[in-house]
């Protein structure tokens, strides 16, 4: 997003706050003391920048939210994001599809995992899902052995993969010693994904020794090491979200703010912050797995080959 708003002629200033949210109200603060004329903020915490929004607003500074909805403040102006309840219903819907639910009698074992309950995306991301999922849980198609259905049971705060691994094994050993097996996991980021498959194969998940399937792993981000995991077999899905052109959607919002033009939007019913329905520009994500990755990620320049291994046909 820097480089293309400098080869749009504009000055930038980039902070990254390290997941530390005091840091990042600071950051936002030192901004608007600078005299921007756009803040365009991925909130780390989607409550936590009320005060400073208002600042900003005294200011005359207009903002954009990006990738996660800011909450519960009436100054954020638009928001580019992709569409996040569609994400998740493209998870559930490779869950659907891995399984074959609408072919086969089940029932199949499913566990839940969702996003960071401070990140307002992870309630869209397990909606969307669970818009797809429920009914075939409500037939008993799809059984939650471990009984952790609700959003506060299933939830990772902050997206940490080793709380998402820990969380894998205890359900393992508290639901599934008895010889069950899990036969697919809701992962809504790939960092999770990856904790939820060295928990499984840590308990001789498809491992050459057993004959212990792996189960169908959703994911999301088509980050290098979920990519490689799905060619080597392990997760058997992810959701890429194109950042270079959620990107191209902030400047073109911010160009058009500073050139008192009119914002490009699509969307003006979804993103209720609770305070105002924020107009968006929502972004189609794309359902990636082994028989389409190497044309939605290598194709299109977002990772190169050289970047995996792959194994030879």
């Amino acid at each position: 997003m820097k480089e293309q708003f400098e080869e749009a002629g504009y000055e930038v200033t980039l902070e990254y706050a390290q997941d530390d949210i005091t840091t990042q109200v600071s950051q936002v603060e030192n901004m608007i003391t600078k005299g921007v004329k756009v803040l365009v903020i991925a909130a780390i915490d989607n409550q936590s920048l009320t005060d400073a929004l208002s600042k900003a607003n005294d200011a005359g500074i207009t903002i954009i939210a990006y990738d996660r909805l800011i909450l519960n403040s009436e100054f954020v102006s638009y928001y580019a994001t992709f569409d996040n309840f569609g994400v998740g219903v493209l998870m559930g819907q490779g869950i659907v599809d891995g399984l074959d639910l609408e072919n086969e009698t089940g029932p199949f074992n499913l566990e839940l995992f969702a996003g960071s309950p401070d990140d307002s995306n992870s309630g869209f991301f397990f909606g969307g899902a669970m818009s797809i999922l429920q009914p075939y849980i409500n037939s008993g198609k799809l059984v939650v052995a471990s009984g952790q259905t609700e959003f506060s049971q299933v939830a990772t705060l902050r997206w940490d993969g080793t709380v998402a691994q820990s969380r894998m094994e205890d359900i393992i050993t508290s639901t599934y010693s008895g010889g069950a097996t899990v036969d697919a996991v809701l992962a809504p980021y790939d960092g999770l994904s990856i904790g939820i498959i060295s928990a499984l194969r840590s308990n001789g998940y498809g491992l050459e020794t057993t004959d212990t399937p792996m189960p169908y792993i959703t994911g999301q981000d088509a980050e290098l090491a979920s990519v490689q995991a799905i060619i080597n077999g392990y997760q058997s899905s992810t959701v890429f979200n194109d950042t270079r052109t959620l990107a191209g959607v902030a400047v073109s919002m911010a160009d058009a703010i500073i050139e008192g033009e009119d914002v490009v939007i699509n969307d003006t019913e979804t993103y209720d912050n609770g305070e105002l329905v924020v107009p968006s520009f929502l972004l189609i994500p794309v359902f990636v797995d082994s028989s389409n990755w190497e044309e939605a990620l290598i194709t299109t320049g977002y990772w190169s080959l050289d970047d995996f291994d792959v194994p030879a046909n």
